[in-house]
């Protein structure tokens, strides 16, 4: 963290920060996903150490966090070296990890970390997932037992992404809203665009990244001239605002645990252009809706590197599917949601909170001695 005085922020006598190219670790944060939107580390990078200082930095403040608050139970994010060490250090206290998917990369990643993440992750009381198959790569990669695995999903803010009047389709409105990076597709989907040159369209790319791949996919969105307004990152009202008045969203990524953003647009009345990925999946179901195309992610090198000859017939089915939904909205700029209405109720943040709430009961339970739960 660097700190925030933001009035939306938790109070500051209710958080506690390990502050990074600072006091307490004198280096960049390391980043959950190699590409962030801000000067980021890489785990893959650090040195015995820089380990060390990050598990000093975060134990001293966990320890101090614990004494401070006095929690009935924790709830961490990621299962990747600071849940790990919150449950070594308190092995008492019920505890449940939310895992978001760029954990299980840095996994898969950095192998030479695997066993001191497995250390604590394995003794972790309840594990909630993003999905049904984001809860077998978990069972696969850290052999965890099925039971201390249930699946909650994520929460979208049904109080910013609803229906709204769209305007009308001259230009097809289209939106993107993530990181400018390689591993979200975004190269892909904007050479994609090049060739579509009717139905009239105008892409809104929401969204900022680091370095080399962020320069080169503005280079192809400048190239595109006044079919693309560059936002940058975006408070998330205004955000909202955009995917509201937004024909189409697209999710050209390699690689998503649960995909947040197809719900906001869906919500927002958004027609669907994204890859076929799992998470994706278990948000729709079988749905043949026509207002949605799903696209087939090309085989990958690495965890979000497509081999070289799979690049192109991955474009082409891009713009394929672009160009599919650029027309239907020309024609139709709104359309009947009540095919997915029961998946987006789902996913509201009121219906994932009850999920949560059932798995902190549950790890509760479960850490109690077995005398105490029959009395």
């Amino acid at each position: 963290s660097n700190g925030c005085d933001h009035p939306d922020c938790i109070e500051q006598g209710k958080s506690m920060f390990v502050y990074f190219y600072n006091a307490d670790v004198c280096y960049h944060i390391p980043g959950m996903s190699d590409v962030m939107p801000y000067e980021s580390a890489r785990f893959c990078d650090l040195s015995e150490n820089d380990l060390h200082e990050y598990e000093k930095a975060f134990s001293e403040i966990i320890q101090n966090a614990v004494l401070r608050f006095k929690p009935d139970i924790i709830h961490s994010h990621h299962l990747w070296l600071v849940s790990s060490m919150a449950r070594r250090l308190f092995p008492n206290i019920p505890m449940v990890t939310t895992c978001h998917g760029s954990d299980l990369r840095q996994f898969q990643n950095c192998p030479h970390l695997q066993e001191k993440v497995l250390s604590g992750c394995r003794e972790i009381n309840l594990v909630m997932a993003l999905s049904r198959a984001q809860k077998s790569e978990i069972i696969r990669l850290y052999d965890l037992n099925p039971e201390k695995i249930i699946i909650t999903g994520a929460g979208y803010n049904d109080r910013l992404f609803y229906l709204d009047k769209k305007p009308g389709p001259d230009p097809v409105q289209l939106v993107y809203a993530g990181k400018l990076s390689s591993a979200k597709g975004v190269p892909w989907f904007l050479r994609a665009l090049q060739s579509i040159k009717t139905p009239a369209w105008q892409l809104h790319l929401l969204g900022s990244g680091s370095g080399e791949e962020m320069a080169f996919c503005l280079s192809l969105a400048k190239k595109l001239g006044e079919k693309v307004r560059i936002y940058g990152a975006l408070p998330q009202k205004r955000l909202a605002k955009i995917v509201r008045r937004a024909h189409i969203l697209v999710l050209p990524s390699f690689y998503e645990g649960l995909p947040l953003v197809i719900l906001e647009g869906l919500a927002s009345g958004c027609r669907i252009v994204a890859t076929d990925l799992p998470g994706t999946r278990d948000i729709l179901g079988n749905s043949e809706a026509d207002f949605i195309n799903l696209v087939s992610t090309p085989r990958l090198r690495f965890a979000d590197q497509p081999y070289r000859e799979d690049e192109y017939a991955f474009e082409q089915n891009l713009k394929k599917a672009l160009q599919q939904q650029i027309d239907a909205a020309s024609s139709c700029a709104q359309f009947d949601l009540s095919p997915i209405q029961d998946k987006l109720d789902a996913y509201t943040w009121k219906g994932v909170f009850k999920k949560a709430r059932e798995a902190y009961l549950t790890a509760i339970e479960r850490s109690m001695p077995a005398d105490t739960i029959r009395s």
